[in-house]
């Protein structure tokens, strides 16, 4: 999951950083005509949806550390 997350955080960055240099990242590269307003937060949905994954994703690899741990 966690590898998941980063992925989709790296997503994200590129579609926040796209979109300011006049890139459409679903438009242009995967095709997919996203509705104005979600458009306009798509990167930063990415962003925080990645982010999520990666923590849970570390909350389970630490959990089964502190049970390999005792």
């Amino acid at each position: 999951m966690k590898i998941a997350g980063i992925i989709l955080i790296l997503i994200g960055l590129l579609d926040v950083i796209g979109s300011h240099v006049g890139f459409d990242l679903w438009g242009g590269f995967f095709g997919i005509e996203l509705p104005d307003l979600l458009w306009q937060f798509s990167g930063y949905i990415e962003l925080g949806a990645g982010y999520l994954l990666m923590k849970m994703g570390s909350s389970s690899d630490d959990a089964a550390a502190q049970t390999e741990a005792e």
